[in-house]
């Protein structure tokens, strides 16, 4: 018999809403707590002001978009090199400026429309962009998972091979409930075996307090910081209008339209405005909870804010703030392996998706003299500001699509 469907504007009674709810919370609690995890800040901070973000954008988009925000990837790179050189307090400046460009772009394009996207970032150019997120932190998880370095720690290897073949055992094999969290899955089996093998210290667990207030961090502003971090807006804005598009298609219902991009954007922004202010991460609508609604054919906004109420609740239990904090970094190591990579195949699955027409000699010398800009290591430096590695990119993406745009406009006439 086929699956009910239950629409957006639906409510569900609590004893089945509850469990729908946690399948959400589920689905987006892994990668949201890997983002704070790189950053070295508390990942209950972020688990709270993304439950409150979520329940501010459907606030703002009348209840229309059963979307669900976490913490976004793009952001990563950018922070790294932040934090490279100064405190997590600048790259939240930065975070704070890119939630006040979400709410600019909110405005221009309620009264622009949407059609210079394609021209700024058309799909030969954001492929490649989205590649360059994983790509560039490849490195990043190797040296998570012990796989790089003079000395080989092999019972770090081990965990983190262990924790990767749980997960993509998990990804291609799981079916109902667990194929919608295989991630999380991976990273408690991964912390169980090292558990067990003596790597997890739960001093720091035993000790907390079952209670506690998150804690918030306080921004410091850094024009450095808030260069480096911005260019990922462009990045985020296309991946936010990809997933309002592939919602809408879900529901059978054009989100684009009612209640419209401009208060998707700006529900958005705001969130990552308010994380910035406390010590959250950019938040960005979730393709994980995407998933869910397609799956369960439970489109109801009321199940998605009540995974936002839960996750608000989680983040104020310490034990549990601790108990991520313990997680050994060879854990988290051999999921990024895996997660990074699917964000490298995002891109190059969106020029399957869009069908780039590689033969087209502007595309192909588009692409590939953004990758190689991207990954290269090239950089450049202006005063204390230093471009590099995604952002680089980006702008190289924006010029070279602008200057093609301006030839195939001079060849038509």
């Amino acid at each position: 018999m086929e699956k009910r469907v239950i629409q957006v504007d639906e409510r569900v009674p609590i004893l089945i809403g509850l469990p729908l709810s946690l399948q959400h919370l589920c689905a987006m609690f892994g990668a949201t707590i890997l983002v704070p995890f790189l950053f070295k800040v508390d990942p209950t901070t972020c688990i709270f002001l993304n439950g409150i973000g979520t329940l501010l954008y459907i606030f703002l988009t009348k209840g229309k978009v059963p979307a669900y925000l976490g913490s976004s990837f793009a952001v990563i790179s950018p922070v790294m090199v932040v934090l490279s050189t100064s405190t997590y307090a600048s790259a939240q400046s930065g975070f704070i400026v890119f939630g006040l460009i979400y709410c600019l772009l909110a405005l221009i394009i309620k009264y622009v429309g949407t059609d210079w996207i394609d021209i700024v970032f058309p799909p030969a150019a954001m492929g490649a962009i989205i590649a360059i997120i994983g790509l560039e932190l490849a490195p990043t998880a190797a040296g998570m998972a012990g796989l790089t370095g003079d000395v080989i720690n092999y019972h770090s290897v081990a965990i983190s091979m262990f924790t990767l073949s749980i997960t993509i055992l998990g990804t291609v094999a799981f079916k109902g409930f667990l194929s919608i969290i295989p991630i999380l899955f991976g990273v408690i089996c991964g912390y169980i075996a090292a558990l067990f093998t003596g790597m997890v210290d739960l001093t720091g667990v035993i000790n907390a307090p079952w209670f506690q207030v998150p804690k918030f961090y306080a921004p410091v502003f850094d024009l450095s910081a808030i260069l480096i971090i911005i260019p990922a807006v462009l990045v985020t804005l296309a991946e936010h209008i990809g997933h309002l598009i592939v919602t809408g298609n879900i529901v059978g219902k054009d989100l684009v339209k009612d209640p419209g991009l401009p208060r998707s954007l700006l529900g958005d922004g705001l969130a990552t405005t308010l994380s910035g202010f406390f010590g959250g991460t950019p938040n960005t609508t979730y393709g994980e909870n995407i998933g869910v609604l397609a799956l369960t054919k439970v489109y109801s906004v009321w199940v998605i804010g009540g995974a936002a109420v839960l996750a608000i609740c989680l983040s104020f239990i310490g034990k549990l703030s601790e108990l991520i904090r313990s997680i050994p970094v060879p854990v988290m190591g051999g999921v990024c392996l895996l997660l990074f990579g699917v964000i490298a195949v995002s891109g190059i699955r969106l020029f399957v998706d869009r069908q780039v027409d590689f033969t087209k000699s502007s595309n192909m010398v588009m692409t590939a003299t953004i990758m190689i800009i991207g990954l290269s290591g090239a950089k450049l430096t202006f005063g204390t500001v230093t471009i590099q590695g995604m952002v680089l990119a980006t702008i190289v993406a924006v010029i070279m699509s602008l200057t093609f745009r301006l030839f195939h406009i001079l060849e038509a006439k």
